[in-house]
């Protein structure tokens, strides 16, 4: 199967709500809407492999080349034609270079199960020692040509640590994605997905070249040439030894599909089909990425105070992720937090935001269901190649002068530092209302600042959402308007103490020690109010907003008879 020569691979959902299979040219077609993958990795993974495929097919010379094609889509006649030039590089089985495989038919190794394909399937290792107690061997053991390119591809991007010669991700193991989203239902998927294409001189990197991309560029698709072996030193790829595009193209592991003409049905999509993928072939010391990577889909983090050191991408994480990241994933900020959103989400907030606005504004045809926007946020939470997680979510996108993010960024960090500082003194008093003695609460806790910030999440993105709209009548202001910042505490306070009398009364009563809850719950409100000792956050946020603390009495459990 050649992936660009019209076979009908892709899961698209239609406008009317059935899914159907396209050509990745039919991403243009007006009445596909989305994506509709069997699993959420191979989502993520596909909208990462039509952008590459749109970057390199359709290289743009400005933004103003970019509006053209947002307002007029192509027609995928048009997109077919341009992917032309490059089927080549893109076929999935054959004789000559297959699309992210090794050139090498690695008759060398043995075969094993395609599962292994998957980044959260349980390892040689732990099959071995029969530890596979969540996440079981055996549940895919046979693919569709169609599965197994997305899982392939979805590998080669985001492949985690491994072991010896086992060779990561360019981006690190567990990177996670950011993309510009619609807010409307009705966006097609050919706006979702070009809302993320840059212009070609946004994607290099110091020291490399812009050439134009060709199907038979070694240095642009690795597979197309012998491996690019790294088991000596020296051997490390680093941004100035290949294409600016090679990014959206890595090949960290070798694999070679073993594709078998056999009527079946996949256990993944559940699709009957007459070629199969069962086995795969893996080997050791692919390409070895080092050096000042910088995806363009992805959100880096650097020490200011180690300018010396390469920034890391930003990693999936057991907590999860919530409103507390999305400073790091939208605000830039490298010589202070040393937070760097991912360049597709910089060039929207820097360049595009406006460029529609002002067309817009001279009465140019942009689709008003352009104007609200959102950020996708995908990846794993990997430990050292064991999957803990798969994260997918969306938070609002702001619009707002770049004049003005120094301050909204110094807003929302005071927003965040706070609700954090309230968030650890709400577990640490449930586990006071718990446990005689804090020592003895060995047990995970991170639950609790889950439900705390699921709480507060809609009321932190309605407080930003207040406050860039100051900002936009108001550029010049500095200082947060005291009714919002109150409305922010107001609103941790509540939940802080909705959340231990819910856990704080959640076992047994007849283990219920009441007089220690009751004590608990004093020092929480003495925390809230500013009053305690270890309580400076707060005491500092309300006298710096200039605002009193509420002096009502939250009602409580604890404080309506519930002891008695």
């Amino acid at each position: 199967m050649n992936l660009l020569n019209g076979a009908r691979w892709l899961p698209c959902l239609m406008r009317d709500g059935s899914v159907e299979y396209r050509p990745p040219a039919d991403m243009a077609h007006p009445d596909v809407i989305n994506l509709a993958c069997p699993r959420a990795d191979f989502q993520a993974g596909a909208y990462q492999f039509l952008l590459g495929l749109l970057q390199t097919a359709l290289p743009l010379a400005d933004h103003g080349e970019w509006l053209d094609y947002l307002i007029e889509p192509p027609r995928p006649d048009t997109l077919q034609k341009a992917f032309a030039p490059l089927e080549s590089a893109f076929e999935l089985d054959g004789d000559g270079p297959r699309f992210m495989q090794d050139l090498d038919p690695l008759d060398d190794v043995k075969d094993t199960s395609v599962s292994a394909l998957l980044i959260d399937s349980p390892g040689a290792s732990t099959i071995t020692k029969n530890i596979d107690l969540f996440v079981k061997r055996g549940r895919v053991d046979a693919m569709c040509e169609a599965c197994a390119a997305l899982a392939l591809f979805t590998m080669q991007v985001n492949a985690p640590a491994g072991g010896a010669g086992i060779r990561v991700g360019l981006r690190g193991g567990g990177p996670l994605t950011t993309l510009v989203m619609p807010e409307s239902a009705d966006a097609t998927l050919w706006q979702r997905l070009w809302l993320n294409v840059l212009p070609s001189s946004r994607l290099v990197q110091q020291g490399q070249r812009w050439t134009e991309p060709r199907s038979d560029d070694p240095d642009l698709f690795f597979w197309i040439a012998d491996t690019r072996i790294s088991d000596k030193k020296g051997t490390e790829v680093l941004p100035e030894h290949v294409h600016p595009l090679h990014a959206y193209w890595s090949v960290p592991r070798r694999f070679r599909l073993l594709i078998e003409p056999d009527k079946c049905s996949c256990d993944l999509c559940g699709r009957e089909t007459d070629r199969i993928v069962r086995q795969v072939r893996g080997k050791k010391q692919g390409a070895n990425y080092d050096g000042p990577w910088q995806h363009p889909l992805t959100p880096y983090r650097r020490d200011p105070k180690k300018p010396a050191e390469l920034p890391l991408s930003q990693k999936g994480q057991p907590s999860g992720l919530g409103y507390r990241h999305w400073p790091g994933l939208v605000l830039n900020d490298p010589e202070g937090s040393g937070t760097m959103p991912a360049a597709v989400v910089l060039d929207y907030i820097n360049h595009k935001q406006k460029l529609v606005d002002e067309e817009r504004r001279w009465g140019e045809d942009v689709q008003a269901l352009l104007k609200q926007m959102r950020l996708w946020i995908s990846g794993y939470d990997l430990d050292k190649g064991k999957t803990r997680g798969w994260y997918s979510v969306e938070m609002p996108l702001v619009e707002l002068p770049e004049s003005s993010q120094d301050i909204l960024r110094e807003w929302v960090q005071q927003l965040t530092g706070l609700a954090q500082q309230v968030a650890s003194a709400t577990r640490n008093q449930i586990k006071a209302a718990w446990f005689k003695r804090l020592a003895d609460a060995k047990g995970d806790m991170s639950q609790v600042d889950k439900q705390f910030f699921s709480a507060t999440h809609d009321a932190f993105f309605h407080t930003v959402s207040r406050l860039t709209a100051i900002l936009q009548e108001k550029a010049e202001t500095t200082v947060m308007p005291a009714d919002i910042a109150q409305s922010w505490y107001l609103v941790l306070r509540r939940e802080a103490l909705a959340l231990f009398d819910d856990q704080a009364l959640s076992g047994a009563q007849e283990n219920m020690n009441w007089q220690r809850a009751t004590d608990a719950r004093r020092q929480l409100q003495g925390f809230l109010s500013g009053r305690s000792k270890g309580s400076k956050a707060v005491k500092d946020f309300i006298s710096q907003h200039g605002f009193a603390p509420t002096a009502q009495t939250e009602k409580s459990p604890l404080t309506q008879g519930g002891a008695a």
